[in-house]
């Protein structure tokens, strides 16, 4: 079992990221965060004849990194009822990669994988968070990829995750889930 974070925060020691850090502790993971990284918006070039073209930034680069895990867990603050802008960018350039003959198997690899999706919001996450999940679940449908669970939590300003205690008793179920 190898398993991969994807942190889509831009906030060191965000809610999402100290909730993500509880349900792998003491497990090892490969860390990536994505504000770390230039990561182009799509250029949707589906119907050109030249297709997508490379965008010269650091996407490939992630790609390589996640490739090789069995476990992806996606980390994300909860951005207007949605994914962070950074992860969004990040997925939608799965469009490129689908049609990228540096990634021929692209979509088989993904849906070899299991996904689990940690988010953190405000505004009433375990309703308005929904909608996230739906569009995780979605996007994990249509890359055949397994959504093995997830967790919403409550916080606001720094550190709020840490008063979710229903929220930090599930990362710790996580935790088990992904130890064994």
């Amino acid at each position: 079992m190898s398993i991969a974070v994807i942190y889509g925060g831009t906030r060191k020691n965000s809610n999402s990221e100290i909730l993500t850090e509880h349900a792998i502790q003491g497990i090892k993971t490969e860390k990536i965060f994505l504000r770390d990284y230039n990561i182009e918006a799509i250029m949707d070039m589906r119907h050109t004849e030249q297709g997508f073209q490379d965008r010269q930034d650091d996407y490939n680069a992630i790609i390589d990194r996640i490739l090789p895990h069995n476990i992806l867990l996606f980390s994300t603050p909860i951005y207007w009822y949605s994914m962070s802008g950074t992860m969004k960018n990040f997925i939608d350039r799965w469009s490129q990669s689908l049609r990228d003959p540096k990634y021929p198997d692209f979509k088989e690899k993904m849906a070899a994988k299991k996904a689990f999706v940690l988010a953190v919001g405000g505004d009433d996450p375990a309703i308005k968070g929904l909608p996230l999940i739906q569009q995780f679940q979605y996007i994990f449908d249509f890359m055949k990829m397994n959504f093995d669970g997830y967790i919403l939590g409550r916080g606001n300003k720094p550190g709020d995750i840490l008063l979710d205690k229903e929220a930090l008793f599930s990362a710790a179920q996580m935790n088990h889930i992904l130890k064994g």
